[in-house]
């Protein structure tokens, strides 16, 4: 039976406020364990919360840029539940009044632009880390850091509207491109700042009611997401085609062995037994909050998408690509000022650069060793060439290993292009004399011949001659 694939996404992103969402605690990532709390936002006796406004302001800011409606009034509640890194026993949420509902996210599929629904986003508080035994000296035991504790989150659940792990994917980068947009998340996944569950199920395609889903917990990273969904798809197909039934349940996604495995079965809302907070008055956002707030947000990725197509010429793909970060973006309109061909630029800055940035233990483009002036003196020196294209991509491959500038290392390992005809004719002559066949097939009418006499040529200056002028010369050479 062929089967549909029904996906929804819960995002919880951690916002960059520099202290916690309600107390003064720093919110730093990598301080010694337990250093950053408090007693309030370690629970205590008789402690109070108090609301961080910049908080709310970045959940407004996410609110907006997904085309949410906002809620003039919302409410916190306490999640109920017991486990060792939450140490009051529950978590502050919304929970019946979130703060905004009803957005939205367009993402790329191959029919075309489409767009995925956002249920809600509320503001919640994050909870400690548990460390197990891997990762300490005795094997048998688990440490708790609290530093986490109260550190503000956001939650954005969409609807089941996104039909493959591909789709997860494209939507969870583009909500991780739009976080770092707004600049309220560095979407740092190895470092939990950015963190997803998927809840899956399948149906037969055609049919209405959907099929019991499961969730996979924590995956934290968009390889990871893409994988887990397509494993867990086809082993929820399998279980149906063997006359078997999908149980609601939690499942944690396996990466060594590419697989899901279970962890408990599935909770309903109502078993975390959510209360109103009452040490928290009602939040309420005006009109004109919301106004300061949409004139407040920066050119966003779909938006700046279309810029490139628009002003810079590019293909839609070129243009997804380099705003797929704000950074690229910013890297890629730095070099296009300076070196005014933009589909050049974009061809270099995605092949050349990312391929080097990729790698493992690469800096973020923030700090490459190859800075948007020295890649456009590099293609300032093929467009006046003084090097071949060739020889350029050896050219960066070493500025990018030694932070040299493209002209330094040109002149240190004489690589500067061979441009002089009468230089390059008595070259040409020569290789022609060793390959006497060959000249005579060309000219018996076998003339893609000409590639293997460039290739000879360029092989014969070490890949220091102008391409065109060899191109010419020949044609000359073998038409006489």
């Amino acid at each position: 039976m062929e089967y549909e694939i029904i996906i929804g996404l819960e995002v919880h992103a951690q916002l960059l406020t520099k202290s916690k969402i309600f107390c003064g605690c720093s919110t730093a990532f990598g301080a010694a364990p337990n250093e950053n709390t408090c007693p309030v936002c370690l629970g205590m006796p008789g402690v109070l919360p108090v609301l961080n406004r910049e908080a709310v302001e970045f959940a407004l800011k996410m609110a907006v840029a997904t085309h949410c409606q906002i809620a003039p009034f919302s409410k916190f509640a306490r999640k109920n539940y017991f486990y060792p890194d939450l140490p009051k026993g529950y978590q502050i949420s919304q929970y019946e009044l979130p703060l905004a509902r009803g957005g939205y996210v367009e993402i790329f599929t191959p029919a075309g632009l489409k767009k995925i629904g956002i249920t809600r986003i509320h503001l919640e508080e994050d909870a400690g880390k548990l460390i197990h035994g891997e990762n300490l000296d005795d094997p048998h035991s688990s440490y708790v850091d609290m530093n986490r504790c109260g550190v503000p989150l956001i939650e954005i659940v969409s609807e089941p509207d996104i039909r493959s792990p591909e789709e997860a994917r494209e939507f969870l980068q583009e909500l991780k491109a739009i976080l770092e947009y707004l600049e309220i998340c560095d979407g740092n996944m190895e470092e939990g700042s950015l963190r997803c569950d998927a809840n899956i199920s399948i149906r037969p395609r055609g049919a209405r009611e959907f099929g019991t889903k499961t969730e996979v917990k924590n995956l934290n990273s968009f390889r990871h997401l893409q994988r887990a969904l397509a494993y867990e798809a086809e082993r929820q197909a399998m279980v149906l085609e063997e006359g078997g039934t999908v149980v609601q349940e939690t499942r944690l996604w396996d990466a060594s062995r590419g697989i899901t495995l279970s962890m408990r079965t599935k909770e309903e809302a109502h078993d975390y037994r959510y209360f109103p907070e009452p040490d928290l008055v009602p939040l309420v956002v005006d009109e004109a909050w919301i106004a300061r707030i949409r004139a407040s947000l920066p050119e966003l990725p779909g938006a700046r998408r279309q810029r490139f197509v628009t002003e810079y010429g590019l293909p839609d793909y070129d243009a997804g690509v380099l705003t797929s970060s704000k950074a690229l973006a910013n890297y890629y309109e730095e070099c296009v000022a300076l070196f005014p061909h933009p589909k050049t630029v974009s061809n270099w800055i995605m092949g050349e650069l990312l391929r080097e940035l990729k790698r493992e233990d690469a800096p973020p483009i923030e700090q490459s060793p190859v800075p948007p002036a020295h890649l456009a003196e590099l293609l300032q020196m093929i467009e006046k060439k003084v090097i071949s294209g060739k020889i350029a991509k050896t050219v960066f491959e070493e500025m990018y290993a030694t932070g040299k500038r493209a002209e330094v290392i040109v002149r240190e390992k004489g690589l500067v292009q061979i441009a002089d005809a009468d230089q390059l004719s008595q070259v040409i002559d020569e290789v022609l004399a060793r390959h006497p066949e060959e000249v005579a097939a060309y000219r018996q009418g076998k003339e893609k011949l000409l590639g293997y006499f460039v290739g000879q040529v360029m092989k014969a200056t070490q890949g220091k001659a102008n391409p065109q002028l060899v191109n010419k010369l020949l044609k000359e050479k073998l038409s006489s």
